[in-house]
């Protein structure tokens, strides 16, 4: 059995320029930037194993999208990695919300994607944390990212930019 946890979900407070985690933890932001199709954040990261995190929420994909800039011996060739979930703001406070639904694909360029915490998913819904029309939707977003990239060569980032509508920008671009 995988290490059974709710959703994870997080607040991103554009006026405020802040990310609130699914701890609780608030942290500043570096950059928002809302478009028609999704919402980008850049921020610093308090973390052992990166120092920086960007993100695009994607509501019509069903994904987040983010580059985690490891520090020196982590997770080598990891472009991408995609949180399979909902997605969505802004609410009336100008506040996107996120909600984690366990599927992840990991993205390491010139291999096709891979899709993890299957198990997850499963230990989630026995759990009564997802409904089966989550859990449904989530296994359908996964299938529609694979097979998106996989028609796109195995580059996600070409499937992005094409199905959500607009470009799907990173700081190294």
């Amino acid at each position: 059995m995988s290490d059974l946890h709710p959703p994870k979900r997080e607040i991103f407070d554009v006026p405020a320029m802040t990310n609130t985690d699914n701890k609780g933890f608030v942290r500043p932001v570096d950059r928002y930037e809302e478009t028609a199709f999704g919402l980008y954040m850049s921020r610093t990261a308090d973390h052992p194993r990166f120092s920086h995190l960007e993100s695009w929420l994607l509501p019509a994909l069903g994904l987040r999208a983010n580059i985690f800039h490891f520090v020196d011996g982590h997770r080598t060739g990891q472009r991408l990695y995609l949180d399979i979930g909902r997605f969505h703001g802004p609410d009336d406070d100008g506040r996107w919300h996120a909600a984690d639904w366990y599927l992840d694909l990991v993205d390491v360029p010139g291999r096709p994607l891979e899709l993890i915490d299957v198990d997850e998913l499963f230990d989630a819904h026995a759990a009564s944390l997802l409904s089966t029309a989550e859990c449904e939707e989530a296994v359908h977003i996964a299938r529609r990212a694979l097979v998106g990239a996989a028609e796109h060569d195995h580059d996600i980032q070409k499937w992005l930019d094409t199905a959500s509508g607009g470009r799907v920008s990173w700081l190294d671009d």
